[in-house]
């Protein structure tokens, strides 16, 4: 049997477990105080900043590549929304050389023309009637069936029980695939985007992924069920179709792009608002501010502090010159708390006066899923104040705290509520 084959059936080996080790979660806790140092010193950082935070490596370093050239590190509100409005000058395309092994060739990865014409494709199948149907049919019976599992106990992990299974029990609702297929799946999409950590299980489950994909697609454009890959296999702009190794990529995408991350910007959310006991009385009584508590869990702690790109060309940026070629790392966690935009940055409030963040990135490439996001976020919290009386973190719990590097969020969240 091979190396691989040895890694594959290795019965100790937990997927998340490992993702969350190369994510630097557990091992990087309050990444703000370093930013406010490192932006303090100068906006625009040159080389590693993984030394900076005790880290060697890791998800976000394989966003910058292993070349020579040395990369930046942009950190300031402005920066970072001049390099996310100029795709030009800062070119996604160099995920196609570390992630883009395992995914494919995403839109993660495409610049324009190419990029344009592929997600007009990819949101036909994200329409405003498509998400109130996934509201009623598959968001809201997904979050109460996990509440169910816990509502008459008086206690839970909001993490574990909540937040992390629903928003990838949503995602394979969307896409059709059949429930007993979610815990493989699930696993195999994690193993994906672990590639750092272990590029031979990476890119085993990406030929995984291809395989069982492939087969649905096969299924779907002989029997269309009115599900995601059915309206991907059956959309069309100007005479173009997506084709198979196209809806591949963005199948691969959606589960670190969409439940990963809906996962960890709801459970920020709630940790905030836990925190804040009395911003979350207020939410509760009304429920007319749930947009701008959302908004401000976003930018108090965006659960992906961080994407790449490149420099095509010579670039100054907050008054530094970025090089042509430079992999350029885009710290949207760092833009949502520059001083310069916000007073009191550290400070969860979701009473401040609303403004753009960056933690669904800005410009072309801004989150084509990010009303999908914000309705999944509405669902869950506005049923946890529903269905929890005396909603509250667990006084006993100990060290109760948001960590992480590439992505961030609790790893658990104790609470205690009153059963009815």
């Amino acid at each position: 049997m091979t190396d691989i084959q040895d890694q594959q059936s290795d019965p100790d080996y937990d997927p998340f477990a490992a993702f969350d080790q190369a994510a630097g979660v557990g091992q990087v806790r309050d990444i703000h105080p370093v930013f406010h140092e490192l932006r303090a010193e100068c906006p625009v950082q040159a080389g590693s900043l993984a030394a900076r935070f005790g880290l060697e490596g890791g998800l976000d370093e394989a966003f910058l590549g292993d070349g020579d050239v040395v990369p930046h590190s942009v950190l300031s509100f402005a920066g970072v929304q001049q390099v996310l409005k100029d795709g030009e000058t800062f070119s996604s395309s160099g995920y196609g050389d570390t992630i883009g092994l395992v995914f494919g060739h995403s839109i993660l990865e495409m610049d324009e023309p190419e990029h344009h014409q592929y997600r007009s494709l990819i949101q036909q199948a994200f329409t405003r009637k498509a998400m109130e149907r996934w509201d009623a049919e598959i968001v809201t019976p997904t979050v109460a069936a996990n509440i169910d599992a816990f509502v008459d106990r008086g206690n839970a992990d909001l993490v574990r029980e909540l937040f992390f299974p629903f928003p990838v029990q949503v995602i394979a609702a969307m896409l059709g695939l059949p429930s007993d297929d979610l815990p493989q799946f699930h696993a195999k999409a994690v193993e994906l985007i672990s590639i750092i950590d272990n590029i031979d299980r990476g890119l085993v489950a990406s030929q995984w992924l291809y395989e069982y994909f492939t087969t649905i697609i096969t299924e779907r454009r002989a029997h269309p069920q009115g599900d995601v890959i059915s309206v991907l296999v059956e959309a069309e702009l100007d005479g173009v179709r997506l084709t198979d190794d196209e809806i591949i990529a963005f199948l691969r995408l959606l589960l670190p792009a969409g439940a990963e991350t809906t996962y960890r910007s709801s459970s920020n959310l709630m940790f905030g608002l836990l925190t804040n006991p009395d911003q979350l009385d207020a939410l509760r009584a009304n429920r007319e501010l749930m947009p701008q508590a959302i908004e401000e869990g976003l930018r108090w702690e965006p659960p992906l502090p961080s994407i790449g790109r490149t420099a095509s060309r010579d670039m100054e940026v907050e008054g530094v010159t970025i090089p042509a070629g430079s992999p350029v790392q885009v710290c949207m966690g760092s833009a949502n708390r520059d001083p310069a935009r916000w007073d009191r940055p550290d400070d969860f409030d979701m009473f401040r006066d609303q403004q753009q963040h960056m933690a669904f990135a800005f410009g072309p490439h801004m989150c084509l899923g990010l009303h999908l996001a914000r309705m999944e976020t509405t669902v869950v919290i506005n049923a946890l104040l529903d269905r929890l009386p005396n909603l509250r973190l667990d006084p006993d719990a100990e060290d109760v705290h948001i960590s992480g590097m590439a992505f961030r969020a609790p790893n658990h969240l104790p609470i205690l509520f009153s059963v009815r």
